[in-house]
């Protein structure tokens, strides 16, 4: 079992969970970071436990000096946006930044590497159908500049293994729990306790954030290699998801069907406001497409490969996270 284990992304929304389930299980910690804050929705206790490293993964330098000596590599560094401003900082991060770290795990003979990627890089359906891991890239309408960058990320994931690196691949669906509402899918939450009225009918993948951590610290345990592993809860419509959330939250829930026509008008109308008040709109034009897609994502090998592991019940980990952003409201 690998012992001291170093991972980009450390302050993000997985990160921090994965932080949290590496400490807890007793691994050394060092982790990669651009600023000197910690995440303040898990205890700060977990944190104090950390090597902490300042520098991102656009910095071959500190990413070659910081995994010396470790044993195992979790990348969980990314950006998310699906705003055109974000683009090329996204691309550079996701593509470059794996790329990097790639290199240094290589030069400096790392025995385990865990890519986190996301089954945006797989690719989506339209009409329902379920994905595998089998499945392969092809290009839609349903892509995003995410996925994009996803997939550039898992090309540079499969040349590192190609060169040698003992690595497996994790595509988490949605994740979904505690944490920043203000960023990654966590805004989620904080839209449907402003009130945000629009719903769609697509069907999408969700994850609990605990469970993926979990997920990805027993798959770092395991000896397999080479092969990929969709991390995926159950697939819901949007509009059960948003509706479960604001019954948690005791709020209104979202009125309004974002048919694919009033879809193209709302996510004009957000940008319109965007452009008005200077905040991000809570709806782009990427994701009211996503919205009107419909995949199912399967968990069968993952579930089949860990046969005491199981997935939180979605219902449960909205409850539990409502009721901890109520009590920061």
């Amino acid at each position: 079992m690998s012992k001291k284990v170093f991972i980009t992304g450390g302050t993000g929304f997985l990160g921090s969970y994965l932080i949290k389930e590496l400490i807890e299980k007793g691994y050394s910690v060092k982790a990669l970071r651009r600023s000197a804050t910690i995440p303040r929705f898990l205890p700060a206790s977990i944190f104090e436990n950390v090597e902490w490293i300042e520098g991102d993964v656009l910095d071959t330098v500190v990413l070659y000096e910081s995994i010396n000596g470790v044993d195992a590599v979790i990348h969980a560094a990314a950006q998310v946006s699906f705003h055109k401003k974000d683009r090329q900082k996204m691309y550079q991060t996701n593509i470059d930044g794996t790329a990097n770290i790639v290199n240094a795990s290589i030069e400096n003979n790392i025995a385990r590497f865990i890519h986190v990627s996301s089954v945006a890089a797989i690719g989506r359906t339209k009409d329902g159908d379920t994905v595998t891991e089998e499945k392969k890239w092809q290009h839609s309408s349903t892509d995003t500049h995410y996925g994009k960058s996803k997939y550039g990320a898992e090309m540079e994931a499969w040349r590192g293994m190609g060169e040698g690196l003992n690595m497996v691949i994790v595509n988490p669906s949605t994740i979904i729990g505690y944490g920043d509402w203000n960023t990654s899918s966590c805004a989620l939450f904080k839209n449907v306790y402003n009130g945000f009225p629009w719903y769609s009918n697509g069907v999408n993948g969700f994850v609990d954030v605990e469970d993926t951590a979990r997920a990805i610290v027993l798959l770092m345990e395991t000896d397999i290699h080479s092969e990929r592993f969709i991390i995926n809860g159950e697939n819901w419509a949007f509009r059960k998801l948003f509706n479960t959330i604001a019954a948690a939250f005791g709020k209104k829930q979202p009125w309004r069907e974002a048919t694919p026509l009033l879809g193209e008008v709302a996510w004009r109308i957000e940008k319109m406001k965007s452009l008005i008040t200077g905040k991000k709109p809570l709806l782009t034009k990427e994701t009211a497409r996503i919205a009107h897609s419909k995949t199912n994502f399967s968990n069968r090998k993952i579930l089949d490969l860990l046969p005491g592991f199981s997935f939180t019940p979605l219902e449960k980990s909205i409850e539990n996270a409502c009721k901890k952003y109520k009590s920061g409201v």
